[in-house]
């Protein structure tokens, strides 16, 4: 075979591999695969193995399946009464359906973070707005988190997004705030400490009240039984006098 038979075969070849090569693509079980032609979704493959597509023509899109984490930037956010927390939060999420996210965020997580961080802030501004500081920095805390989710979740659904999660890590108060805050709870406290001395004087109090009542009516027993005894006796002596006589 001359050296012009080996070109061709060595070129028929390597053109059947690149063929073969652009042919298969496969799906790991960590990702979502979208089948693109000319711009046009054909199909999307989330089953892992090795698939077929046209060579050539259609090129396969790669997604990250895995449930990200996206840190957002500490936020300030107007309380009841008008007061601002500086709020840090994340948010958990994956992929849902990927031709949404493809169409929606042009299939980029640079475009989802965006997304995702309007409808976080969103979601957080509604909730802080109804509450003051103390609820939100405390008693509401969870609430918050479970609203914020949910509503979240459900507008990232139109993105082909779900949100698994999203959790405040610091409730941060200004300074002034702060003041104000600690000086109301220790407000709070001085009023539940009277309130408590002075349940606790009253029923001292009443204590007194009845541990004298007990003792005179204990007083006026004992008196009472002292004079029966006393003309008791008395009647005694007179009938021990009268019959001496």
């Amino acid at each position: 075979m001359n050296q012009s038979k080996l070109l061709a075969v060595f070129g028929i070849v390597l053109l059947l591999a690149i063929t073969v090569r652009s042919a298969l693509y496969t799906v790991d079980e960590r990702e979502k695969v979208l089948v693109v032609r000319f711009g046009q979704v054909l199909r999307s493959d989330d089953k892992p193995g090795v698939h077929v597509k046209a060579p050539f023509l259609d090129e396969a899109r790669y997604f990250d399946g895995r449930i990200l984490t996206m840190d957002a930037e500490p936020t300030p956010f107007l309380t009841q009464e008008k007061k601002y927390v500086l709020v840090d939060s994340f948010v958990k999420w994956r992929l849902h359906d990927p031709l949404k996210y493809y169409l929606t965020v042009g299939g980029t997580e640079a475009g989802a973070r965006q997304r995702l961080e309007q409808m976080i802030n969103s979601g957080l501004r509604d909730e802080v707005n109804k509450r003051t500081v103390q609820s939100v920095v405390s008693t509401d805390r969870a609430k918050i988190m479970e609203l914020v989710t949910k509503a979240a979740d459900s507008e990232a659904r139109k993105l082909g997004i779900e949100v698994v999660d999203v959790r405040l890590q610091r409730v941060d108060l200004p300074e002034a705030v702060s003041q104000s805050v600690f000086q109301r709870m220790k407000a709070e406290r001085s009023r539940i400490a009277n309130e408590l001395r002075a349940q606790g004087a009253e029923a001292a109090e009443k204590i007194r009240a009845d541990s004298e009542r007990q003792r005179e009516v204990m007083l006026a027993e004992a008196y009472s039984k002292g004079e029966r005894l006393r003309g008791e006796g008395d009647a005694k002596a007179a009938a021990l006098y009268a019959g001496a006589y």
